[in-house]
């Protein structure tokens, strides 16, 4: 394993080369000089599903830019974010990546990296989301800790830096409840559930439906979140089921004006 990121190629730094934001401290040694960095978590490691925004670029509207619609959003109040790019390059997604964990930290909230652990590591940020065919939710918390503790051995003896390997999200995808309850005891921190409702931003699936993800709920104690086909005139039906929040993807970053979708949800 690699040592824990030396700077400036982590975008997440308050070292003297890459003074970006104050999600990391440098570690100095005796004579003041900045030997590498380590991870800080932000101080809110509440997961908080109520609005969870998705992000998909070939949902936005000719000429809006995905980070211009993710701050508007976060300046509206969405809780949790988590960045998808399912065909993106290694290279341009840990770029992008490491742009939107500072742009999310920036307004105290989470950002999450969908299906691609190794990205989520290297860029800082706070967890992962996990698909029925990616890594097991076992094996991705194994290798987190793994690289976490690896940070650690970097670190002078004495250091009272925090590690954040057990702080790590990891959420998994569930299409019924078996698929959820197995996601539970593999030590998942959430599950984002569907789809609800058909659409087409998931395409070739068959809708899980509301009694479907009442059926989750009741089957399950970790945080759930429906996702697919949510809109402001469904959201209280899918919280009626227990649901915890919502993920939503083009109902926000489709519409006519994204703060004034979010507003809406988050007015019910």
């Amino acid at each position: 394993m690699a040592s824990c990121l030396p700077l400036p190629h982590c975008a997440r730094s308050r070292c003297s080369r890459c003074p970006v934001s104050s999600d990391w401290e440098s570690f100095r040694d005796t004579n003041g000089s900045c030997t590498h960095c380590v991870f800080k978590p932000l101080p809110m490691k509440t997961l908080n599903l109520r609005l969870y925004l998705v992000t998909d670029e070939h949902c936005l509207p000719p000429g809006r830019n995905l980070f211009d619609a993710v701050e508007e959003a976060l300046q509206a109040g969405v809780t949790l974010v988590q960045y998808r790019e399912k065909n993106g390059l290694g290279k341009d997604m840990l770029e992008k990546a490491r742009a939107m964990v500072a742009l999310c930290h920036k307004y105290n909230v989470p950002l999450l990296v969908n299906d691609r652990l190794d990205i989520a590591l290297l860029a800082g940020a706070d967890g992962v989301h996990l698909g029925q065919d990616d890594i097991p939710v076992a094996e991705a918390r194994r290798m987190a800790e793994l690289f976490f503790a690896n940070c650690a051995t970097e670190r002078k003896a004495g250091s009272t830096l925090p590690l954040i390997g057990s702080r790590f999200l990891i959420g998994a995808t569930a299409h019924n409840a078996e698929e959820a309850l197995a996601a539970e005891r593999a030590g998942a921190d959430y599950l984002g559930c569907g789809a609800v409702f058909a659409t087409h931003t998931k395409k070739d699936t068959v809708p899980l439906g509301l009694d479907g993800l009442k059926a989750i709920r009741q089957a399950v104690r970790i945080p759930i979140a429906g996702i697919a086909g949510i809109t402001t005139e469904n959201y209280q039906q899918v919280l009626a089921t227990g649901a915890d929040g919502v993920a939503v993807v083009s109902g926000i970053l489709g519409a006519a004006s994204v703060r004034e979708a979010v507003n809406r949800f988050l007015a019910q």
